[in-house]
């Protein structure tokens, strides 16, 4: 509705001040010629809203000017108590400002939206772990989300998966993720400490011109130290944490499916299949010319030695056909079973 777009356009222009008709376009999911459209109705009800031309212009209203029509509808109340999180508001340390908050959110709420708010809170309840995920303790995440908060550069002892295990790196903390239950530290290398814990240059020369993103366990974090003195964690320009994510997720899916198998299924076979192979049988399956009723797909495996036990499990119910090392490795496999089981 164009009222809602109009009220929207004052408050990002209340919260976020200069804008151009582009960015607002973006925000708000309309043409810039809407946007242009919209600001003169803004300015012929009366709004102080100031247009500015040229390279950095943009739209702006009056300083000091408040908006107070803020009021809530009921999908929005909703939302906004959906998505308190108490568990990882208390890791992070924030679990009485999140009460308090919600809290004076309900207050100011008039009584038929506090009631669906409330209704919302009583009928859903979001537990992002998975069922077999086992608790790890995080005893550093406060640590590192004040440094993260703050554009803290610091020294960490972090444990990894290969050799050597422990090692000690120094961070400019971009950012934290919670993804299913885990927390993730989003950090550029800023050097590596020296024995003493001391900047250590021929590091930070290594580091230099590699700033990319890294992605850190904060659960494998065994000690923070904060850098002495002034060291700022500034995050470049244009870098958006969860746009980063993303294609950190893709990379790494890509990387742990880096080959793929053509595999024979029947119903039963296929039904079994999950999550990235259920994905590829969709779109690579076709029926197999040899055997009706069975299907042919392209699938992606981690590796050979992975895909034998995984089709393995599948049992009579596929038939791996290339590549042809692992249509032998299951073979070798199958008649050893076979073997054992005269």
């Amino acid at each position: 509705m164009k009222s809602s777009r109009l009220l929207s356009i004052l408050l990002l222009l209340q919260t976020r001040g200069r804008m151009t008709a582009a960015e607002l376009a973006r925000e708000l999911e309309v043409s810039v010629r809407t946007v242009y459209r919209d600001a003169e109705a803004l300015s012929a009800a009366g709004v102080p809203l100031y247009g500015y031309a040229g390279h950095s212009g943009g739209y702006q209203l009056l300083a000091g000017y408040r908006t107070r029509l803020t009021g809530l509808h009921a999908g929005e109340a909703e939302a906004l108590f959906l998505t308190g999180m108490p568990g990882p508001a208390a890791q992070l340390g924030l679990g009485r400002a999140l009460s308090a908050a919600q809290l004076k959110l309900r207050a100011a709420l008039p009584p038929e939206l506090r009631a669906q708010a409330d209704r919302m809170r009583l009928r859903f309840h979001l537990d992002a772990p998975g069922w077999y995920a086992e608790h790890e303790e995080t005893p550093y995440l406060a640590q590192v989300a004040d440094a993260v908060w703050r554009g803290r550069v610091i020294d960490v002892r972090y444990r990894r998966w290969r050799a050597p295990q422990e090692v000690r790196r120094r961070l400019a903390p971009y950012g934290l993720v919670l993804k299913a239950g885990r927390w993730y530290l989003v950090a550029a290398p800023a050097g590596t400490p020296g024995p003493d814990g001391t900047h250590d240059p021929e590091g930070a020369r290594e580091a230099e011109g590699a700033q990319e993103a890294r992605t850190y366990r904060v659960d494998q974090i065994l000690r923070v130290t904060e850098t002495a003195g002034e060291s700022a964690s500034e995050l470049p320009e244009g870098f958006d944490l969860a746009a980063h994510w993303q294609r950190a997720q893709a990379d790494f899916h890509a990387r742990l499916h880096p080959e793929d198998a053509v595999v024979r299924l029947s119903a039963r076979g296929a039904a079994r299949l999950t999550g990235v192979q259920a994905r590829a049988l969709a779109a690579t399956g076709e029926p197999d010319p040899e055997l009706p009723g069975w299907t042919r797909a392209t699938l992606p495996i981690e590796s050979e030695a992975r895909a034998e036990g995984q089709f393995l499990s599948l049992g009579a119910d596929a038939e791996v056909l290339f590549p042809t090392a692992l249509r032998d490795r299951v073979r070798s496999t199958v008649a050893a079973m076979a073997a054992r089981y005269v």
